[in-house]
């Protein structure tokens, strides 16, 4: 009787669920299928929902949320909710979550569905739901995150269970679990609102509270010109503790002083004592070398020591050479009772480090310049000591040209030749200027401190404009193009700021909303707030760089950067007091950042990339159509569409043409890394996208290809077409042909944005390398 009772009781529950779901349907918009209201309780009584380690608070603006805790004892883990939302049985689903932009949290989300886990923890086609850094996304004011729900999960059914997941941070370079997975140790942000959708972009209720609009943010009242003070302090203090070293320095610290020596301010300035210490240095490091011959690829001291192999010490000769070339033949023990001359033990180091380079080159864009940036270094050391041992110089300024997309790039040297892995016509840049890694890529695309390092080391030391002109147009080139990557944001004090793009970028995590970024991305340890205006005073380079300083955020940069620690941290100080001074004596210059307030509006697409920026009056967007297919064809975009009320971040599904291979991918079973299972720590966690098959497009016959690689050519696509909101965008990424666009009925008596005239036909013509872009409103 009681196992009757019991039942009875389930199936009413069931049916007053069922009941509830359908007049929540009729209540909510068109294409929201259903909504939950976090922390309240007739909302989360109707969805069954079922909380642990969770509390409700009042949060922004006083409405209800939910947060959920560390768990005890602290751990990896977290809370987690769980509740039953209704679906379209037959549609593709989506599942959005409403947030307040001022929170400040440091846990990963994940989203599961029927128990699997939706997306991948880093890097994933499909991502992750939330990963925060600490900072306030979107001051006061709420913003929404949008994940697909497998169809496969949804088909045939009217309601699904999901839950949410909380963890700690994740350091995406960690080499073991400890390393990489860290423990949530404080309570997540807030969730107020989730919700189940067809429609790729979520459209919450006009009765809900969002905030108001940000008023004109103020400009930054300090810190002002005594930061340089502070600067110069530091970097006097750093070199001097480096010259009384009782130990031979290393080469980071060589590739410190040697440019040290010709600044002014500095205690490093034609001291003498300065050259013995890094003649010392290289000396030892040849020493050791003899001892370890792997040291030249593997040297502690230095960061990615494969890729700058004895490029510092190259550095050391190639800027204090005049002091050097006196002594250079001297000899020095090299600690196995031989003498040996500078000039051969370095020659030696250089030419090592010259082959392993030209040996060892790398396809992504900011590694491939680094890497190539120090050979070059290397080689031109090579010609002062010993020119019968160098590349010729044109080689050796051909790898930099390939890895700045001026010629094609070959890949890296073979007994055969070079190794060709993307074939002959392979560019590192698009045309217009962009990064290709493979798609557009954000916070690691921003590569022009590399680029300038490149002109630099092209030119002769200390002397301004003297290196390559191929190069340096390259770099300006580079500038504009990531001009329309920074979008107007409020710092965390409500300070006028402009931001990095960083939402849409391939190898980006973490990095919303993205760091203040104007030209140069200056909090890069390497990097300096001016340095691509002060190297080729290109007007709009200069303008930039002005409208940085106007806001005052370039002192506040320079600030911040002082707080981090290390060598390289003071190295990239040196450059910045005579930066300041010879930008801030130049003329002003009328451009600005195309997207801050005020300036006209714009569509920038670079198909190559698969990428587009908008700004339309006050609304921006950001769209990846090419996304993170780094082996298939998987039909996704990601999206960020900025309003001044609402932020939206979207992973959604697409309409995407392609050559096909006749060859598939199918989706393993990995949770963590979705581009590689070599760190699959979660045990007991399935991917909800586990056995998804995926088309691969055409790979061109001269590349090595097979199902799994991850390659440039096997997810692109040759057109895309998205409806999201009120835009619907279609992009052809071909050299050769043209593609029709239907237009959708929703879409008609829409506006072309580039032309501002209404849709007048029912197909439209989208040409080769082209993007259409239509608003309706």
């Amino acid at each position: 009787m009681f196992k009757k009772n019991k039942n009875l009781s389930q199936q009413a529950t069931l049916f007053l669920f069922t009941v509830l779901m359908f007049f929540s349907r009729l209540l909510n918009a068109q294409e929201n299928v259903d909504i939950l209201s976090f922390g309240v309780q007739q909302s989360e009584q109707m969805h069954r929902l079922q909380a642990k380690d969770s509390q409700v608070i009042k949060g922004g603006l006083n409405q209800p949320a939910r947060v959920m805790f560390p768990k005890q004892p602290i751990g990896f883990e977290g809370g987690s909710i769980a509740f039953k939302m209704a679906v379209d049985p037959e549609k593709q689903n989506y599942f959005s979550v409403k947030l307040w932009g001022s929170d400040r949290d440091k846990s990963m989300i994940l989203l599961f569905s029927e128990g699997k886990q939706v997306g991948y923890r880093h890097l994933g086609d499909i991502d992750l739901l939330w990963l925060g850094n600490g900072m306030p996304a979107f001051n006061d004011r709420f913003f929404y995150v949008t994940l697909p729900i497998p169809i496969q999960q949804t088909k045939g059914k009217t309601n699904i269970e999901l839950e949410l997941r909380s963890y700690g941070e994740i350091w995406g370079y960690g080499e073991n679990f400890e390393k990489y997975q860290k423990n949530m140790a404080e309570p997540s942000l807030g969730f107020y609102r989730a919700y189940t959708h067809t429609g790729t972009m979520i459209a919450p209720g006009r009765e809900e509270i969002q905030g108001s609009p940000v008023a004109e943010p103020e400009i930054r009242k300090g810190p002002g010109e005594e930061v340089l003070i502070e600067l110069k302090d530091r970097v006097n203090k750093e070199l001097a503790a480096i010259l009384k070293l009782q130990r031979p320095v290393n080469q980071h610290e060589i590739m410190f002083l040697a440019p040290a020596y010709e600044v002014k301010w500095t205690v490093a300035y034609h001291n003498k004592e300065l050259i013995v210490k890094v003649m010392e240095g290289m000396d030892a490091h040849y020493r050791k070398f003899l001892n370890d011959p792997s040291l030249l690829y593997s040297d502690k001291a230095i960061y990615n020591g494969d890729w700058l192999v004895t490029g510092p010490i190259a550095r050391g000769i190639r800027e204090l050479w005049r002091e050097l070339s006196p002594v250079v033949d001297q000899t020095f023990d090299d600690g196995k009772g031989n003498m040996v001359t500078h000039r051969k033990a370095w020659s030696i180091l250089m030419k090592e480090a010259v082959t392993y380079n030209s040996t060892h080159r790398r396809q992504y864009t900011n590694q491939s310049m680094i890497i190539d940036m120090f050979l070059y270094d290397c080689n031109e050391a090579l010609l002062l000591l010993e020119p019968s041992l160098a590349i010729p110089r044109t080689k050796a300024l051909r790898y930099l040209h390939e890895s700045v997309g001026l010629l094609p790039w070959l890949g890296k040297e073979t007994a055969h030749g070079p190794e060709r892995i993307l074939g002959d016509n392979y560019l590192q840049l698009t045309k217009k200027g962009l990064t290709k890694e493979l798609g557009y890529v954000g916070y690691y695309g921003e590569v022009l401190d590399w680029v300038v390092d490149m002109y630099k080391t092209t030119g002769k030391p200390g002397v301004p404009n003297s290196g390559d002109p191929e190069i340096k147009k390259q770099l300006i080139k580079m500038m504009m193009a990531r001009s329309y990557f920074r979008y107007p944001s409020i710092y965390a004090e409500e300070y006028k700021a402009m931001r990095v793009e960083a939402v849409v970028g391939w190898r980006d995590s973490g990095h919303y909303p993205g760091d203040v970024i104007y030209g140069d991305r200056g909090m890069a340890w390497d990097a300096t707030p001016l340095m691509t205006a002060a190297a080729t005073l290109d007007p709009a380079a200069i303008g930039i760089a002005q409208q940085m300083i106007a806001d005052n955020q370039f002192f506040k940069m320079v600030a911040d950067k002082m707080k981090l620690k290390g060598i390289r941290v003071t190295k990239s100080l040196l450059n910045i007091p005579d930066e300041y001074v010879l930008i801030r004596d130049q003329e002003k210059q009328k451009f600005s950042l195309p997207m801050s307030d005020g300036m006209p509006d714009f569509i920038f697409s670079d198909e190559e990339d698969g990428v587009i920026a908008i700004k339309n009056g006050t609304e921006r967007l950001y769209a990846s159509l090419y996304w993170r297919a780094r082996n298939a064809v998987n039909r996704l975009a990601k999206v960020h569409y900025i309003t001044p009320i609402i932020d939206r971040i979207s992973n959604v599904y697409i309409n995407s043409e392609y050559q096909p291979s006749g060859m598939e991918y199918t989706r393993p079973n990995w949770v963590n890394l979705a581009f590689m299972g070599n760190r699959e720590w979660y045990t007991g966690i399935t991917s909800a996208h586990e056995g998804e098959v995926l088309p691969i497009a055409k790979i061109p016959k001269d590349i090595k290809f097979k199902p799994g690689d991850e390659n440039v050519y096997a997810g692109k696509a040759s057109f895309y077409t998205m409806e999201y909101g009120q835009y619907l965008i279609a992009m052809n990424t071909t050299n050769d042909k043209n593609f029709e666009l239907t237009i959708p009925a929703s879409f008609k008596n829409a506006m072309d944005l580039k032309t501002k005239k209404k849709i007048s036909a029912h197909t439209i013509k989208v040409s080769p390398l082209s993007t259409v872009v239509y608003y309706k409103n």
